[in-house]
Formats: C-alpha cells, sequence, structure tokens
C-alpha cells in the first residue's frame, strides 16, 4: 500500500497523492475505485505525522464490544475487518491490553490487505498473558511484551518477543508508553484493545484520532466500549470534528481529537 509510505505533504506530492480539505484525499492523476476510497479515507491519518496515536473500536448501536460471555466473533462486519487491517498495515506498532491478549488470543497481524506486519505490544503489568498465545508463538511479527517489575517474569520468551520491564505503574501511563515506542522508532501507534486500554488513552488525552465502527445491532449486555469520567454538563462532552463512512452495514465514525 503506497500510502504506508506518506509521513508529509512532500510525501504524497511524490506518491501523486493531494489533502483535500472536504474530501479526504484524492490521487493526481487516475486511480481505480477501490485506490480512490483509500486515498479518501486514509491520507488524512498519514498526513498526521510521523508519531500519531490512533484508536478502533467496533461496537453495537447500544454501545458494547462483546457480549456478557466476552463473545465479540464478530459484532462489526467484514468490511470493518479490512478497515481494522488497514489501520494496522499503516501503524509501526500495534499495542492491546492483557485482558484483550488473554481473552481474545489475537494474532495482531495484516491479513486483509497488503502491508506489512506492525509490531505487537502487550501491556501486561502483572504478567499475567499465557506463553501460549499467539502473538508470542506464531513468529509472525516482533512483538514486545510490557510487564512491571514485580510481575515475576523472566526473559525466557521466544524468538522474536523481548521483554520490556517498567519500574512502576507510573511507567504505563499512556503518554509515557507512547514516548518510549517512539524511542523505539514506533511512532505510529494504533490502539487496538479492548474498551479499557483504549478508554484510559482517550481519558489521558494520549489519541490523536478515534475509529469508532457501528454496527446495527443490539447486544443489551456485554462488554462496554468507550468508558470515561465525562463532563458533569452536555455542553461540555467531547465534540471533535467528525468525517463518517459507511462501511457495508456498519458506520465508521472518524474523530479528530487533536481538534479538541
Amino acid at each position: 500500500m503506497r500510502l504506508r509510505a506518506v509521513r508529509s505533504e512532500a510525501d504524497a506530492e511524490a506518491a501523486g497523492l493531494v489533502l483535500d480539505p472536504k474530501s479526504g484525499g484524492r490521487w493526481t492523476q487516475d486511480a481505480s475505485p477501490e485506490a480512490e476510497w483509500l486515498a479518501e479515507r486514509y491520507l488524512p491519518l498519514c498526513l498526521a505525522g510521523p508519531r500519531v496515536a490512533f484508536a478502533q473500536l467496533g461496537q453495537s448501536l447500544d454501545g458494547f464490544i462483546a457480549t456478557r460471555t466476552g463473545d465479540a466473533d464478530y459484532v462489526t462486519g467484514e468490511e470493518d475487518r479490512s478497515h481494522l487491517h488497514h489501520l494496522r498495515a499503516l501503524a509501526d506498532a500495534v499495542v492491546v491490553g492483557a485482558g484483550t491478549a488473554v481473552a481474545d488470543d489475537p494474532q495482531l497481524t495484516v491479513r486483509a490487505c497488503a502491508g506489512a506486519n506492525p509490531v505487537r505490544v502487550v501491556l501486561d503489568p502483572r504478567g499475567r498473558v499465557p506463553l501460549g498465545r499467539q502473538v508470542f508463538t506464531d513468529g509472525s511479527a516482533p512483538t514486545l511484551w510490557v510487564v512491571g517489575a514485580d510481575s515475576g517474569r523472566d526473559k525466557s520468551v521466544p524468538d522474536g518477543v523481548e521483554v520490556l520491564t517498567l519500574p512502576d505503574q507510573d511507567a504505563f501511563a499512556p503518554g509515557r508508553l507512547l514516548d518510549s515506542l517512539a524511542r523505539r522508532g514506533l511512532g505510529r501507534v494504533l490502539i487496538e484493545g479492548g474498551g479499557v486500554t483504549v478508554s484510559r488513552f482517550l481519558h489521558e488525552q494520549a489519541l490523536d484520532r478515534l475509529y469508532v465502527t457501528v454496527a446495527p445491532v443490539l447486544i443489551g449486555d456485554g462488554v462496554p466500549g468507550l468508558r470515561f469520567a465525562g463532563r458533569p454538563v452536555m455542553r461540555d462532552a467531547l465534540r471533535p470534528p467528525v468525517r463518517r463512512a459507511f462501511l457495508g452495514e456498519d458506520t465508521l465514525f472518524e474523530l479528530d481529537l487533536r481538534a479538541t
């Protein structure tokens, strides 16, 4: 995907792309409908710079990302899964919390589109994620296992897995984590899950962009998506600039949090 190399307006110009304030992005030469859609949808993210934190959640109309048993297979449709893989392809690193790694056993690789796999980052302060999970065993991409100093985890891990031990809970703060990743050359970071981790980054104002895909389904009770300490009056609620797109039956909302 040519968009992956775009991190500045000069890169975009060299690739034959221009930013359109209304539509997003477009090619300066004839392109296929798919290429046109990709430019429209993802060029603004590419031009957000070499260091940007963005998150994605897929949820029901009533705000759940899984049923009460944890079943999330699948809340949103195939087009949203393709969108998620495009976001992975544009990221240097993809971050999940320990709960997601345990419950979902995700691969966190790029399979539904062209692109290289990002570094997989597992936030696990207590070192509770079993070593049998795919991110540790499949060898598809490098994995950074971020654990606490008192987690009891040693350095005996499979090839392709690096343990990063942080000294205390404060070092797990979203801003400090992003600084640590940036020092490793991982500036474009996708916060993929779960809801607790994404909500924490949002609450700490550590996200530049937030993608929320809403499926026309009602779960009734389950694992919530975004939950954070809100404002007491409606007029002070977060209302960032938004772009919308249809992904099959689902609706994608892209929120520009830098503008809030």
